[in-house]
């Protein structure tokens, strides 16, 4: 039984210049339409999981109305979804409020991830975001004040503009407010984001040295504050770590990704993973509701991994958790011994650098996480046979370094 779910809700007050996420804007009646077609969806698909981590993202989760979100709840208790061990909403600090932090709350959700970004006001209007620094504070008390213990927030690191300084001055900041949970990527320049418009036109140039120092200025604030790094862009409080097992505040919903783990996924664009098959969802919120109340599925046909490549992209993944390559459980999980079938290409990153073996473990070393997409891309292997030419990784990464929302359908 799946134990993963995750729901994209596709709308956003404003898009912003990165983002590559499929988001449409608030219009007239057509989130009430989303809603309903969400909680028929919800219906014919709840016998194939029993979730454990359920994860809201966007799009803004948070623009949904509180009717909207009773509706939804609604659905969940009528489907049998109760007591879920980690429950996500992703906000915009723009959209919070004090009634709608504790609906969310008393219904069940316990984990928020707020889209901060920058603390820099200049930076967030670059960016297009619609929250200001002072609704950075404000939500985060109303998060507090509603119960909320879980709480990560997110960053965005070498941006157009952003100097060391500034970048210091937003971990400062960030780190006083003494949330759980850290996620900060490297702004990347996707395709049809009017960011890599403006890179294109000559309005700024990548500073890949800046980015090096930005990173290693992350890792050591966040370090010497108490957080311990478990992914390449996710930190934790130490404090939430046992001794023999993952950090209690670490987003498991997302380790279930890097670890190769099924996934049912609903609503517009929402990409899933059951039974070894891709798929996702059609990325047009009127042509989803359309489909769903034909009582039809709303996707594409995906496609399904051989044995071999779904492997070699678990261990890929893998890498980018500080644990690695767990070599037991990669056996018991894939059927492959990643030491035997992996060996020259184990050997080839320990050489250069990237990689070392630690007991039970193959693991990125902290050069190779600036590299990790080119490492993941070296384990990857095409359909039946194991000496054919790895395939591209396709995490819609720059060809140097891993960087932004790297995974393939991840959310944090």
């Amino acid at each position: 039984m799946i134990t993963s779910l995750y729901i994209h809700v596709p709308f956003c007050a404003k898009r912003c210049e990165y983002c590559a996420f499929y988001s449409e804007p608030v219009k007239g009646g057509q989130m009430d339409r989303y809603v309903l077609a969400l909680i028929q969806e919800i219906e014919s698909q709840a016998q194939l999981v029993a979730p454990k981590t359920v994860f809201f993202g966007g799009g803004t989760p948070s623009l949904l109305t509180l009717s909207q979100w009773r509706r939804i709840f609604k659905s969940f208790a009528a489907v049998g979804w109760g007591s879920i061990e980690e429950f996500t909403v992703e906000c915009n600090p723009a959209t919070v409020s004090a009634e709608k932090a504790r609906l969310l709350r008393d219904c069940g959700v316990n984990r928020i991830s707020m889209g901060v970004q920058s603390m820099d006001e200049h930076l967030l209007d670059q960016l297009g975001r619609v929250h200001s620094r002072a609704m950075v504070f404000r939500s985060f008390q109303i998060l507090r004040d509603a119960g909320f213990n879980n709480i990560n927030l997110d960053l965005m690191f070498a941006l157009p503009g952003q100097t060391l300084a500034v970048w210091d001055s937003t971990l400062t900041e960030i780190l006083e407010m003494g949330s759980e949970h850290l996620s900060c990527y490297e702004v990347i320049y996707e395709e049809d984001t009017l960011l890599f418009e403006r890179l294109k036109a000559g309005e700024f140039v990548i500073d890949e040295d800046l980015a090096d120092e930005m990173y290693r200025l992350l890792v050591e604030r966040l370090n010497a504050a108490g957080f311990k790094q478990y992914e390449i862009a996710n930190f934790v409080r130490s404090s939430s770590v046992p001794a023999d097992g993952l950090p209690q505040y670490a987003c498991h919903h997302n380790i279930n990704y890097w670890v190769g783990g099924e996934y049912l996924a609903l609503g517009p664009a929402a990409a899933g993973h059951i039974d070894g098959q891709r798929y996702q969802n059609w990325s047009n919120v009127d042509l989803y509701c359309d489909a769903v109340e034909e009582g039809k599925l709303p996707r594409d046909p995906g496609e399904r991994l051989s044995p071999l490549a779904k492997a070699s992209e678990t261990a890929a993944f893998w890498l980018r958790m500080n644990r690695g390559v767990d070599l037991d459980a990669f056996r018991r999980r894939t059927g492959f011994d990643f030491e035997q079938n992996w060996a020259k290409e184990q050997e080839a990153l320990v050489v250069r650098g990237w990689a070392e073996r630690h007991e039970n473990f193959f693991r990125l070393t902290a050069e190779g996480f600036r590299f990790a997409d080119a490492a993941g891309a070296e384990l990857l292997r095409t359909a039946s046979a194991e000496n054919q030419a790895p395939m591209a990784l396709n995490w819609g990464l720059s060809p140097k370094k891993l960087s932004s929302k790297g995974c393939w359908s991840s959310r944090f």
